[in-house]
């Protein structure tokens, strides 16, 4: 079953409101009060509707192998829990929920008793939930669901942007509301009103740890070299060299086992794969605190992330474009042919190669750039890369409108069709196949 745009916003929203209604419940039977355990001030819980939204979008094919489901819905979901976990405590250096007493738990973002009841719910929204949610929103007008999900839409941004000023304006000193309070009547005039003073109380009382001060080691330093550590400069940088390394390292190796020497690049401008560049940014960013671990727990980790990854890529490649990029059907041991035990190994053994031999070297050579070069580099080929994905998403698009039989009616789809003819893309995109 595929989703539409207007059910995936309604399912939302829904799932939000369940998320609240569910951490609200938790807390008072914890705390034996009302406790308002979401970002934002209203009845919604963001993440549980981005994790529904996300498994809605790439797991609903796997309705019929459960075990799959289970397994895929653990890992998307378990997934966005950390990554919002991490990306909220770097915007706001504070940590939201802390897991840390939990068994089997991650820097306390997740823990392994939570990532099995997302399982479970995963397998629970796509086989009973989700299509009951979808036969109730047919019961009105679409356009009245239009107006109400705009509505819904304007109000949560409105109270997104009221909670993150709110919580921006928190100081490290002191963890009582008075001294908090206290220092914001210093700090800021915009912060003096009795709404936003009411939504910080509400922000520490529903997460406690925002109000505790943040470690010296956590404190933000000014960056003595270009890219030190693992921040945005350093992680462009490995996008770029991966994404060249993945198409050369996919070459050689179809080169060794087919024979034929055939394109791997994801753009139609240069040899780079955008699956190996986004996921050595990606994997350096969740694997680089844990580099210091045995190989082994490298290997498991790259296992894990590099299928769900690939996973998650060939259903988004195929969603966006109506194509289908790679196909190991004929490989044993498959899922639905966008992974495969064999690539999945090879994901974790990367992992550790990258990890423990390559990323140490490559950290030290782009540190070793000088900080405005560096930057300057890292800028231009950002704004290059845009463009080449920009122009392979529209020769992309025009490729499968050619094949559907569909003339040139724009400017756009002429310069497309002169440039960009099927011979053209059928050699950068040798295993390129239509599904629509």
């Amino acid at each position: 079953m595929q989703y539409t745009f207007y059910e995936l916003v309604w399912l939302y929203y829904i799932y939000s409101f369940i998320g609240w209604v569910a951490e609200a419940g938790a807390a008072a039977c914890k705390r034996h009060t009302f406790v308002n355990r979401g970002f934002v001030n209203g009845p919604l819980c963001p993440i549980y509707g981005a994790g529904a939204v996300a498994v809605a979008v790439f797991l609903p094919e796997l309705k019929h192998r459960i075990a799959f489901l289970f397994l895929g819905g653990m890992i998307i979901t378990t997934f966005i829990e950390y990554l919002t976990g991490r990306l909220m405590e770097k915007l706001f250096q504070r940590k939201w929920w802390d897991y840390s007493k939990e068994r089997f738990q991650l820097d306390g973002y997740i823990c392994l008793k939570n990532s099995v009841l997302w399982g479970i719910c995963s397998v629970a929204m796509i086989c009973f939930f989700n299509p009951l949610f979808c036969e109730g929103i047919l019961w009105f007008p679409q356009w009245i669901g239009e107006i109400v999900l705009w509505v819904l839409s304007g109000l949560l941004i409105v109270d997104y942007i009221g909670s993150a000023l709110a919580v921006l304006g928190l100081k490290k000193k002191g963890g009582r509301i008075e001294q908090i309070t206290k220092e914001l009547r210093r700090t800021s005039r915009i912060l003096e009103n009795a709404l936003t003073r009411q939504i910080q109380k509400r922000m520490v009382k529903a997460f406690p740890n925002i109000g505790q001060e943040k470690s010296i080691e956590q404190e933000k330093c000014a960056p003595r070299v270009f890219a030190e550590g693992c921040g945005f400069y350093k992680l462009a940088s490995l996008f770029f060299i991966g994404a060249f390394l993945g198409d050369i390292v996919e070459t050689v190796f179809c080169l060794l086992t087919t024979g034929r020497l055939m394109s791997r690049s994801s753009v139609v401008y240069g040899p780079f794969s955008l699956v190996w560049g986004i996921a050595c940014a990606v994997l350096t960013w969740i694997l680089y605190r844990y580099r210091e671990k045995s190989d082994r727990y490298i290997f498991l980790c790259g296992t894990f992330l590099g299928g769900a990854y690939e996973y998650i890529c060939s259903v988004f490649t195929e969603l966006a474009f109506g194509t289908v990029f790679w196909d190991y059907s004929k490989i044993p041991f498959n899922l639905g042919g966008r992974i495969n035990l064999l690539y999945c190994f090879f994901w974790g053994i990367a992992a550790v190669v990258w990890m423990k031999g390559i990323y140490p070297k490559l950290s030290q050579w782009i540190e070793k750039l000088p900080v405005k070069l560096g930057k300057l580099l890292c800028i231009c080929m950002l704004v290059f890369m845009s463009v080449n994905v920009v122009v392979s998403a529209l020769a992309l698009n025009r490729y499968t409108e050619r094949q559907a039989g569909k003339e040139a009616e724009t400017a756009v789809s002429v310069f497309l069709d002169e440039h960009f003819p099927d011979a053209r893309m059928e050699h950068i995109y040798p295993n390129i196949i239509l599904t629509q």
